[in-house]
């Protein structure tokens, strides 16, 4: 076999491997006379079909398939000989292959990059620290009021906060868009329910007013139809309800399941799970910190089959969104969106390697251990959901690689230089819901 390497760019190869036609023959041979014990051909004994005749009926196949195993084969030998570290399978263009020319095919292909990581040590990493307040709880409780309120019919004008219940339709160019009249419709004033400009308009209405007025849609609009358009609404109101909030008292303890009733345990109960949040995104927030430094601070070049790859997957979820909702995507666009999250991803995949071969990091079994009985234990049965993640080692691996990230970041953390950065819970938990940790 001779092997010819080309470097066509700074991660791209293209090697040309020559066989010659003795080794083809050869295996062609082997195969055809294996296969004339097991063909049956009309006219013929099993086992007793001619040499000449198997060639005639099945040589062809047969060197076809020779041909693509030794291809196969040829390739991971040479890169294998050349020591190259392919990234993606190979692009395979054949020179010769007809019978009596023995093989010659190019294969190109991107190979994965060579760096050295910046040592931890040189990072410099902001440790997050927060704590919840009273105020946090407090804040927390009028939140957990606010989803038990009620509301109580009132014979005035509506103000902010109110619900009021109408009955209304919409027009727009003399066409009803609302399907005919829709009747015992509640709407929170201030709630966002409706299109920006709607709720103001029922502001001080009462029980048995008629209002009528224009507003347009935005732009960006679901329905293309009304999208930027203005429509005509006719409204009925039938009744204005005030919001009444509970008490905060043993009835309220005892709804959240604290059975004493006891107003105290229910505000230390909150206080716990708020404390264990805070934790998680604590433990998140620093996490991206870290990520981002070992970006930052290493450049490497990407081989581009990986970053479709990673591409691929990322559009993945999108593509089966609007399939279920019957809707279409640009994926060419979407992906345009998507590909700096796609090289971030590849390229923390690359270093967070490089990190675990350099300091030999192995994934702590009990960590792992830990982590799943922390997630199982928002479930009601806990020890079924532990059993389903150790039931199937796929669904284990994604834990594990979790966890082996985790203690990727204890490494850095330990080694780089590190400052406390106080967070208020309140900033913190807002920013944890509009983002992920990890490689994204």
């Amino acid at each position: 076999m001779q092997v010819s390497v080309e470097k066509t760019s700074e991660l791209s190869r293209k090697i040309t491997v020559t066989l010659p036609e003795e080794k083809i023959s050869e295996q062609v041979e082997s195969r055809l006379q294996s296969l004339s014990h097991k063909v049956k051909i009309d006219g013929f004994r099993p086992g007793k079909v001619p040499q000449a005749v198997v060639r005639k009926r099945y040589g062809q196949q047969v060197r076809e398939e020779v041909v693509s195993d030794l291809i196969q084969s040829s390739f991971y030998d040479a890169v294998r000989d050349e020591k190259l570290n392919p990234a993606g399978m190979p692009e395979i263009k054949a020179n010769k292959m007809d019978e009596g020319e023995g093989l010659e095919y190019e294969a190109s292909f991107e190979i994965m990059p060579e760096f050295v990581v910046m040592p931890i040590e040189t990072l410099e990493v902001k440790q997050f620290t927060s704590a919840v307040a009273d105020a946090d709880v407090d804040g927390m409780i009028d939140r957990l009021r606010e989803q038990r309120k009620t509301f109580e019919s009132q014979d005035r004008a509506s103000a902010k906060g109110d619900r009021i219940v109408i009955a209304f339709e919409g027009t727009m160019d003399g066409e009803n868009f609302t399907n005919g009249r829709v009747d015992d419709f509640p709407v929170e004033i201030g709630g966002g329910q409706m299109i920006p400009g709607f709720e103001d308009q029922l502001m001080g209405a009462k029980a048995g007013d008629h209002l009528a007025f224009d507003i347009e849609f935005p732009k960006e609009y679901p329905g293309e139809k009304l999208a930027g358009k203005s429509g005509h609404f006719e409204i009925d109101v039938a009744r204005v309800e005030a919001t009444v909030l509970p008490v905060i008292d043993a009835d309220f303890a005892r709804s959240f399941g604290i059975e004493t009733g006891d107003v105290d345990e229910l505000k230390s109960d909150i206080r716990s799970n708020m404390q264990r949040e805070m934790e998680r995104a604590l433990k998140a927030r620093t996490k991206g910190v870290v990520m981002d430094q070992l970006f930052d601070r290493n450049t490497i070049a990407l081989p581009g089959s990986l970053i479709k790859d990673e591409l691929r997957e990322l559009v993945k979820p999108y593509r089966e969104s609007a399939k279920k909702r019957k809707q279409t995507i640009d994926e060419e666009v979407l992906r345009e969106q998507l590909e700096p999250m796609a090289k971030r991803r590849v390229a923390l995949a690359l270093i967070l390697g490089k990190l675990i071969d350099a300091h030999s990091v192995k994934v702590d079994p009990q960590k792992v251990r830990l982590a799943v009985e922390d997630l199982a234990a928002s479930y009601e049965d806990a020890d079924e959901v532990v059993r389903w993640y150790y039931g199937d080692s796929s669904r284990l691996k994604d834990i594990e690689n979790m966890v082996l990230e985790d203690q990727l970041v204890e490494l850095v953390l330990d080694k780089a230089k590190t400052t406390q950065e106080p967070i208020d819970f309140k900033t913190l938990m807002a920013a944890a819901s509009g983002s992920a940790p990890g490689l994204s």
